[in-house]
């Protein structure tokens, strides 16, 4: 079995080329423009299988470029020509949307004809359906439907040609709107709900996410993650008897445009929107009312209009939202998916529920897509050239941080023991165009930072900025302590021996800058001092009053000191106390985004409203405070990790959820 597949570079393509060297044997010739070679030996690598070959061509030329000699050599031999190259983007213009789409399957079909090739098959969209109102089976195509764009006319004009044109057997898939991969958030671009993100990120940082909003009925759309995509064209590519058929890749339930706008609001944190007239108002007398009167027709109408458009560009168009996008974001058809959902019957293969992958699209989104931070002129004038050095690198806060140090051009110096993670990152980096350095070093281990403290003050040419974001956390109540003195040994070694042995060896170089500023990731229980955080409360308060008495000493030679005093934050550090996978958090982009705040405006604290509240409560009335924090002692218990037990579930779960949204963000 042998493969030739064009798009490899792509989102869907990678994928599914990825799925291929899993699960297939056999060849993989994939299509690559000689400008792309450098992306390609990174995805070779990625795939991790001997069996991934490049073949040079372009999409724009006829047979797509390729040498015929190397088609003359493998005629007859490939079994399936996947063409996946094509432009999936509302925005692109006609002549681009005809180039690509059209031209690009025009020129695929002849290339898999040259080769004989066992079966074509053509990623479609249903965007092909057009503005067709009804149930849209899998056995339609030309329906007279309206085709309103671009995108939508050329996705359907290439499905024709695959239908009339093509000399080998063929097969059609037509995906719904195609979001990250659903275990791992993985996107490459900015598109479909995507672009609605940073409306809905304004939304979370400027609205309490309890304030109702009130939305109207758009009408349905559908959403399906490209690891779906790829699995099911893996299965249905190989069953027997299904040439000359076409595959609705969609969620057999459609999905209200609210719904999907929801599931990402309460993933974001931000307010969600009700609708007062919905369907179920609609189904009843308003179902009288012609189709042209709904409000989702009438919403759809407007945006469509020109001067619409020109005064949506100029308002939410700067949040990044094409007006061209607002006019497609639901669908009039239905799309009927029986034959694909037969096809795939036992094969284990099918669409998630959008609410449980939607927090790691958003998550994904927030720490690698997000581009505020390189838009902002004053943090890109605070940042861009500045190193600086970032502990605890290779995930979470600490990565996060070095992704937006990097997109506003500065020059993330990355430390963590685990060398491998931080290459991962480094490479991130630089295929963003960002420049990244790796040191990889136990910060444990005290002499380890002297010596990584001589490398950098020796290769680097400034040191403008240490984070000291790298610590270990331990909730554990003193009752489970008795044995366990280490505790407070190896939280006390990293935390604060740690950090200031390494500020420690950086100090001279900064001073003889006259410029340094140093920024402390320390913790709201440091304000609050919640039961069972002994251990780790006592070292970051430890680091706090450090940070305070030498910031008197340093800041005539122009050193500086932030403490970010972090709430709750969902990083790998608290997976293992599974009481807080229900606890409202902020994610590490949040808490990233608050140390980019700390190394532009360099004020000496960064607080929560509710950790200043703790701290003028343990002031003003610390009896008080103490047996507050006595219940919370009784209402949460000590982890099944404290205690050394396999997890079970708790029997005050609801009392626990009460308490953690009233005091959100500390950890109980």
């Amino acid at each position: 079995m042998s493969y030739f597949v064009t798009g490899a570079t792509g989102f869907i393509g990678r994928h599914l080329v990825q799925e291929l060297a899993d699960h297939r044997e056999g060849d993989i010739f994939v299509l690559v423009r000689e400008g792309s070679m450098s992306r390609m030996e990174a995805l070779l690598t990625k795939w991790g299988s001997g069996r991934v070959t490049p073949v040079v061509g372009d999409l724009g030329e006829q047979a797509l470029g390729v040498d015929p000699a190397w088609v003359k050599e493998h005629g007859g031999t490939i079994d399936h020509f996947f063409h996946l190259a094509a432009i999936y983007d509302m925005t692109a213009d006609d002549a681009t949307n005809e180039t690509m789409n059209v031209g690009g399957t025009r020129n695929a079909v002849e290339l898999a004809d040259q080769l004989k090739a066992g079966c074509f098959h053509q990623v479609s969209s249903v965007a092909a359906a057009g503005d067709y109102h009804g149930r849209f089976d899998e056995t339609m195509f030309a329906e007279g439907q309206h085709l309103p764009s671009p995108y939508h006319r050329t996705k359907y004009e290439s499905e024709r040609i695959v239908r009339e044109e093509a000399g080998v057997p063929w097969r059609v898939y037509r995906p719904a709107i195609v979001v990250g991969n659903s275990q791992t958030g993985d996107m490459d671009k900015v598109d479909g709900p995507y672009y609605f993100f940073p409306l809905m990120k304004a939304m979370r940082d400027r609205l309490p996410s309890w304030l109702p909003m009130v939305g109207i009925d758009l009408g349905d759309t559908n959403v399906v993650p490209v690891d779906y995509v790829a699995k099911a064209m893996d299965h249905l590519a190989h069953l027997p008897g299904h040439d000359g058929e076409a595959f609705h890749l969609v969620n057999p339930e459609p999905q209200p445009v609210v719904d999907m706008v929801n599931a990402f609001c309460r993933a974001a944190g931000a307010p969600t929107f009700a609708t007062p007239i919905d369907r179920s108002v609609t189904r009843g007398p308003m179902s009288l009312i012609p189709r042209a009167l709904h409000p989702s027709t009438i919403a759809t109408g407007l945006v469509r209009m020109g001067p619409v458009q020109a005064v949506l560009d100029q308002t939410i168009g700067r949040l990044g939202i094409p007006a061209e996008v607002l006019g497609h974001s639901s669908f009039t058809a239905t799309f009927d998916s029986r034959r694909t959902e037969k096809a795939l019957a036992g094969s284990g293969i099918g669409v998630p529920d959008l609410e449980s992958y939607a927090r790691t699209l958003w998550g994904y989104w927030e720490e690698h897509l997000d581009e505020s931070t390189g838009r902002d002129p004053r943090i890109r004038e605070a940042l861009t050239g500045k190193y600086v050095v970032i502990t605890g690198a290779s995930s979470g806060i600490g990565q996060v941080t070095a992704l937006k140090v990097a997109q506003a051009g500065g020059v993330p110096v990355l430390v963590a023991r685990g060398k491998d993670k931080l290459e991962e990152t480094r490479a991130a980096i630089e295929q963003r165009g960002g420049t990244a350095h790796v040191f990889p070093c136990d910060l444990s281990d005290l002499d380890a930072i002297d010596r990584l403290c001589e490398q950098l003050t020796t290769e680097l040419p400034s040191v403008d900025f240490v984070i000291n974001n790298a610590g270990r956390s331990i909730r554990r109540s003193l009752r489970l302590s008795h044995d366990r003195f280490h505790d407070f040994e190896r939280t006390m070694q990293l935390n604060y021996f740690g950090a200031i042995r390494l500020i420690m060896g950086l100090v001279p170089q900064m001073r003889s800058q006259h410029r340094g500023h140093v920024v402390n990731i320390s913790s709201i229980g440091v304000q609050t001092n919640p039961p069972r955080f002994s251990a780790y409360v006592a070292s970051k308060s430890a680091l706090d009053s450090w940070s305070n008495v030498v910031s008197s000493e340093l800041v005539g030679d122009g050193v500086t000191f932030t403490n970010i005093h972090m709430p709750l934050v969902r990083t790998p550090m608290i997976a293992p106390t599974k009481l807080y996978d229900k606890f409202p958090t902020i994610s590490p982009a949040q808490a990233a985004d608050l140390v980019i705040t700390a190394m532009v405006d360099r004020p000496h604290e960064i607080n929560t409203a509710l950790g200043n509240a703790g701290a003028i409560a343990h002031t003003v009335a610390p009896k008080l405070a103490f047996r507050v924090l006595n219940m919370a002692y009784h209402v949460f218990p000590d982890s099944a990790a404290a205690k050394g037990q396999e997890a079970t579930g708790g029997t005050r779960e609801s009392e626990q959820i009460m308490l953690a949204r009233v005091f959100k963000g500390i950890h109980w």
